[in-house]
């Protein structure tokens, strides 16, 4: 008998940390996979996590917690992935180091990861971007501080975490004027700004004052604001417009939504999408497909090109109102 605590703490601090140099995102989100993984098992085999050997975690258990973070939890299939690929990832590891369960640990890596629906891709239009922009009580300091935020983010398209990492230092407002941000993957890449959203910065800059490593966006408290703050601030303007366009108010608008809203801008205008690709920092062109799926301008605009001979191409489009109760006298 193996025990799995010593496993596990090898495998954050030798393999996580000193040999992959693992990013402080991908630790947390592997420490929560097996927090939840513990926790699960401590329920069904009544042994404390610290008293667990690496032959209690065999696949029918693995398994059994997959089916308890889908069914119980209400986890997604891709949440179910990501802590499978981490327990996958654990397990490669244990290989090497445990080589008496080889076993159990072939069994663990063949459960295979689940497939799961893909949903069309949620952005907004220009319309409820600019009520969006709108929204923020300007004549308070969060006011401006949330509308620099949202321009910043509509139109560069920043994940969560690059926007809440970013600093003062990270905003270049000069000559070819950019945002650099370390992104996923530890990318480091460089968005330019458009004329407006330089003008919201230089403002916002000028009233934020501090430091080169101070936040860019910070609390009232001067830390940099969290994933739940930016998150509850996107969806408190989102209702705020909403009144103003309603279409907003069918829509769940996150921070994520307004990075679609920002690549599907950059598809309208008729970026090429290796450039959108390269924008958004995705490592292929593979991820951003989704927006052509999302796009109804380029579909109709396709189903335009390929009417059938003698029809007048485009969509059918109702008679006019008044016209039609003339026709029906």
């Amino acid at each position: 008998m193996t025990s799995f605590a010593p496993l596990l703490e090898a495998f954050f601090t030798d393999r996580l940390i000193n040999q992959r140099h693992a990013s402080g995102h991908t630790v947390a989100a592997y420490r929560d996979s097996f927090r939840l993984l513990l926790t699960f098992t401590e329920q069904r085999t009544g042994r404390q996590p610290a008293q667990l050997d690496t032959a209690d975690l065999d696949a029918p258990l693995i398994g059994a917690f997959l089916q308890h973070l889908e069914h119980d939890r209400g986890n997604s299939v891709r949440t179910r992935n990501a802590r499978l690929a981490a327990i996958h990832s654990l397990f490669r590891y244990a290989a090497l180091r445990t080589p008496e369960h080889a076993a159990l640990i072939q069994r663990v890596l063949a459960i295979p990861t689940k497939r799961g629906d893909r949903m069309i891709v949620n952005f907004l239009t220009s319309d409820e971007i600019d009520a969006l922009l709108k929204a923020p009580n300007r004549s308070t300091w969060i006011g401006r501080r949330d509308h620099a935020l949202l321009q910043l983010t509509v139109q560069t398209g920043l994940r969560l975490t690059e926007l809440t990492a970013l600093q003062l230092q990270d905003l270049h407002l000069d000559a070819s004027p950019h945002v650099r941000c370390h992104g996923k993957g530890r990318k480091e890449r460089c968005t330019p700004l458009t004329t407006q959203t330089v003008k919201v910065q230089r403002v916002w800059l000028a009233e934020r004052g501090g430091g080169d490593t101070d936040a860019l966006f910070p609390s009232h408290r001067g830390s940099a604001l969290g994933h739940d703050a930016v998150q509850y601030l996107v969806a408190k303007h989102a209702a705020t417009a909403a009144v103003s366009t309603p279409s907003l108010a069918a829509k769940n608008v996150t921070p994520h939504t307004l990075r679609h809203s920002a690549a599907m801008a950059l598809l309208h205008a008729g970026v090429d999408i290796t450039v959108i690709a390269l924008w958004l920092g995705h490592e292929s062109t593979q991820a951003t497909q989704a927006y052509l799926h999302a796009d109804m301008k380029l579909k109709e605009q396709a189903l335009a090109r390929t009417s059938p001979a003698g029809t007048i191409p485009g969509r059918y489009r109702a008679p006019d109102t008044l016209l039609a109760f003339l026709n029906g006298l």
